[in-house]
């Protein structure tokens, strides 16, 4: 694999700014190079675009030269189309040249095998000794709007709207998909980039190029893998405190690498569950389509931080009014009542036939009373009971013939000024997400205005832009991350996986509430243990062969006499015996009945991509069947797993339910907060720890069952 080494902001700078390019390998049969070049002319690029092939006198109507050295000047960047054994040399050239900006369009590498991927890893090398930075290869290049630059290799097409989004994509297939979605919606673009191999240049790299451009308000990115784990968490985070949205499309949700199969929690946090907690906790916002992708960075782009969840709602439409409730609930939209004055002054504007309530149907009067909808609208913006208003509109699509015009454009002019003075944010929503006409762009300029893309995806696009600004307004308050515990020495190397019992030892050592148990060898031992203890008890096989010790019959509960013990023991052992171990049990633990509680899962496993991950989850032995579990990418803090705990759909357990006493949430974060440290004390020797169940009974909490598996070395 590359190492690949982080490129800082402003060494990109200039990469995407040059003042003079080289296409490398241009030829007149080459689509590739037809497309860059005219996408470099017709959007005016207004340095020198140098074509070189030593095969051409003459090349896209423009004199060719041999090679880079043959150019008048030292160009800012070569855009390379060379076979692939021929990228080398160019790389070996242009650094003679002290060319440091290169794209690579070339494809053949690292994606092709390891042949490939050594040569890949030979270029990156000669390139990080030389200053040079390269995108690609097996990348169609970038598309810088606010410059006009476009190094790109597939066509397209002026004019393109500038504007606050910043796109990374690591797919060269989407790129003109993406470009013609946010032209039809009107949402304009900083720069776009296509990463191709990130031999050199990561997504992650351009992530932080975005978090420090003045361009970018919000950065939209398409994600197939994540490279540089702790480098990219480290970026969200950063981009976190300057106050820029991420919102992410990652694909890819199916399982990947290995994970341990033998804890209930490696199928917890399988299926992408890792990225999604990771992206929760470091304000990155996820998406689940390309619609989505745009729409939400276009509303996050054009609008000013909304400052809570209460909406009010204006539309010309009864059904509208009936679809963006439904969607109201879904994404956590409070829709108040208007007040009473807001009332008393909407019966004053609207037709006796009308509905007041909140989302509000101004009814189609509208097609009598062009003016009802706007003058609803300046009512409702000034109830103090709202933290926004949204307001249902279709965009003009038709301009109409110059006697009509002159009216219209005083009634938008009058309309834009009404936005610009409400007092709260207003969200410009059209019905569907169907394509802005020319015309309906030029009138949205006109206003000032950005048309959310319809009442589905606009609505989830709101719902995911509220939970932005709420997490940005709590990041501030948020302490330190606090430290692990301190592991005791181990008397041995561990391996494999662990017996229930020595979990056990291990974890009380460490401060987490154990049940009392003790590991009996034989049927008299387990007599005395149980009488010790008080009947009723249980019986639980020991080896570390045995990891679901209920699958083959190796746990007996509520044994009430000696005899009842003595037969137990007897029968575990029988059925332990006839499995294929390489060696004897260990014992059975004896320990004491408890009564029914909540029985929580805790677990922590090693996540190929992120490291250890948290999971709590309700349930005990249904906890793979109810899945209800909250997920986090450690370390975490004190304040989050009581988060976790309260985003569980059966938290209302907790406040007590049936006459049960509210539990302590406060002692039960704790206990949770230090099997994660003690986790993270273990650092990467640990595969998984799981507590299943950890159970909360009356006011007292104990770990009733435990597994512990180490990494092989």
């Amino acid at each position: 694999m590359n190492q690949i080494t982080s490129i800082a902001p402003e060494r990109l700078r200039a990469f995407f700014h040059p003042r003079s390019i080289a296409l490398v390998g241009a030829t007149d049969r080459s689509r590739w190079s037809l497309s860059t070049f005219f996408n470099l002319k017709n959007f005016n690029f207004p340095g020198p675009v140098y074509c070189i092939n030593p095969n051409y006198e003459q090349i896209h109507g423009e004199p060719a030269f041999k090679r880079l050295s043959d150019l008048p000047e030292r160009v800012d960047m070569a855009y390379v189309m060379v076979p692939t054994r021929q990228v080398y040399p160019i790389v070996e050239e242009a650094a003679a040249l002290g060319i440091r900006n290169l794209v690579v369009l070339t494809a053949g590498f690292s994606e092709t095998g390891e042949q490939g991927r050594q040569l890949e890893q030979q270029i990156m090398q000669f390139a990080q000794k030389h200053d040079i930075v390269i995108l690609g290869p097996n990348g169609n290049g970038f598309v810088n709007v606010v410059d006009q630059t476009m190094p790109y290799g597939l066509p397209l097409t002026p004019p393109m709207t500038k504007g606050p989004v910043g796109i990374v994509l690591q797919s060269g297939a989407l790129v003109s998909v993406v470009i013609a979605l946010a032209q039809a919606r009107h949402v304009g673009m900083s720069l776009l980039v296509s990463m191709g191999n990130e031999t050199m240049l990561s997504a992650t790299d351009m992530i932080n190029y975005f978090i420090e451009d003045d361009a970018t308000r919000v950065i939209a990115v398409f994600l197939e893998s994540i490279r540089q784990p702790e480098v990219f968490r480290q970026v969200a985070l950063k981009a976190l405190e300057y106050k820029k949205p991420i919102v992410a499309l990652k694909v890819g949700k199916s399982e990947v690498g290995a994970r341990a199969a033998m804890a209930h929690t490696g199928a917890l946090v399988g299926n992408d569950a890792a990225n999604d907690a990771l992206f929760k906790q470091t304000g990155i916002i996820r998406v689940d389509s390309l619609e989505d992708l745009i729409i939400t960075a276009g509303l996050l782009g054009y609008n000013p931080s909304l400052p809570g969840r209460r909406a009010g709602i204006v539309t010309p439409s009864g059904g509208a009014c009936d679809i963006l409730s439904d969607r109201a609930h879904d994404v956590g939209i409070e829709l108040p009542e208007f007040s009473p004055d807001t009332t008393r002054r909407l019966q004053q504007i609207l037709p006796d036939f009308s509905t007041i309530h909140n989302p509000l149907d101004v009814t189609g009067y509208i097609v009598i009373d062009r003016t009802l909808q706007q003058r609803s609208l300046e009512v409702v913006m000034k109830d103090p009971g709202f933290d926004f208003t949204i307001f249902v509109s279709e965009p003009l699509r038709v301009e109409p013939a110059p006697p009509l015009l002159e009216p219209l454009l005083e009634y938008y002019d009058s309309f834009g000024e009404t936005l610009r003075n409400a007092p709260r944010p207003v969200v410009m929503m059209s019905n569907t997400s169907i394509d802005l006409t020319p015309f309906g762009r030029s009138m949205a300029d006109r206003l000032g205005i950005h048309y959310v893309g319809g009442m589905e995806h606009g609505m989830k696009a709101l719902g995911k832009a509220l939970w932005w600004h709420e997490i940005v307004a709590r990041a501030g308050e948020r302490p330190q991350q606090q430290e692990a515990v301190p592991v005791i020495t181990l008397n041995e190397k561990p391996s494999g996986s662990w017996p229930e019992y020595k979990v056990r030892e291990f974890l009380q050592a460490h401060g987490v509430p154990v049940a009392p148990g003790k590991l009996a060898t034989d049927e008299e031992e387990a007599v005395a243990a149980a009488q010790a203890f008080g009947f009723p008890v249980a019986l639980k096989v020991q080896s570390s062969e045995i990891l679901h010790k209920s699958d083959i019959g190796g746990v007996l509960l509520n044994l009430a006499s000696a005899d009842e013990v003595r037969q137990g023991f007897r029968a575990i052992m029988r059925s332990a015996n006839a499995q294929t171990l390489t060696r004897p049990v260990d014992g059975i633990l004896v320990s004491p009945m408890r009564p029914a509680g909540i029985e929580l899962l805790v677990g922590v496993i090693q996540d190929p991509l992120w490291g250890q991950v948290l999971a709590v989850g309700l349930g005990g032995i249904l906890v793979e069947v109810l899945k209800d579990t909250s997920i986090r990418v450690l370390p975490v803090r004190r304040e989050e797993v009581k988060e976790m705990l309260l985003e569980l759909q059966g938290a209302a357990l907790f406040r007590g339910v049936r006459g049960q006493a509210p539990v302590n949430m406060d002692a039960l974060a704790d206990n949770i907060f230090r099997v994660a440290q003690i986790s993270q004390g273990l650092k990467d020797n640990l595969e998984s720890l799981e507590i299943n169940p950890f159970l909360l009974y009356n006011s007292h909490l104990e770990a009733l069952d435990a597994l512990m598996t180490w990494k092989q070395k």
